[in-house]
């Protein structure tokens, strides 16, 4: 059997303008695409590209005229967020949840400019988890982080 780059999960994103998002994906992100695994329809758009984020594959095709618009949500992790989220913005992105500590990540959502939503991860290897967790129960502490995060995310969706 041929080696794949592939693993059980691989993302696919249908999107106007995949020559665009994958030009995000490699300045935001270090993204690289498979030149081998690149095929254009016989119509000029993207038929299939695959890229490489990190150790995870993402498949980007172009979305044909009579396609209705379907947003990804992909959830990336990063060394640093807030360097991250710098590039996304210079490249087209809004900020939807702001850096935030919580349970055990600096957490972050972007919307790209073709509506993705990513959410950004950088792991917080010294995260005091009783700011969060009742560590006796294990419940979710409610707290003014957790109402933000959710909070942004529900008006982020209405937006859709």
């Amino acid at each position: 059997m041929a080696e794949s780059n592939s693993k059980t999960v691989n993302p696919f994103i249908i999107t106007d303008n995949a020559k665009n998002l994958m030009g995000f994906i490699e300045n935001v992100f270090d993204g690289t695409t498979d030149e081998n695994a690149f095929t254009m329809d016989k119509d000029g758009l993207i038929l299939h590209a695959e890229m490489t984020i990190g150790d995870s594959l993402i498949m980007v095709v172009d979305r044909k005229p009579d396609w209705p618009f379907t947003p990804a949500f992909i959830q990336v992790y990063v060394d640093d967020v807030e360097e991250t989220l710098k590039r996304a913005v210079e490249n087209g992105a809004t900020v939807i949840t702001e850096p935030t500590d919580y349970i055990g990540v600096k957490f972050s959502r972007i919307s790209d400019p073709h509506n993705n939503m990513w959410r950004v991860y950088e792991v917080l290897d010294d995260y005091d988890w009783s700011q969060d967790f009742n560590m006796e129960t294990g419940e979710v502490q409610e707290n003014n982080r957790a109402e933000y995060i959710r909070n942004t995310i529900v008006e982020a969706m209405s937006r859709l």
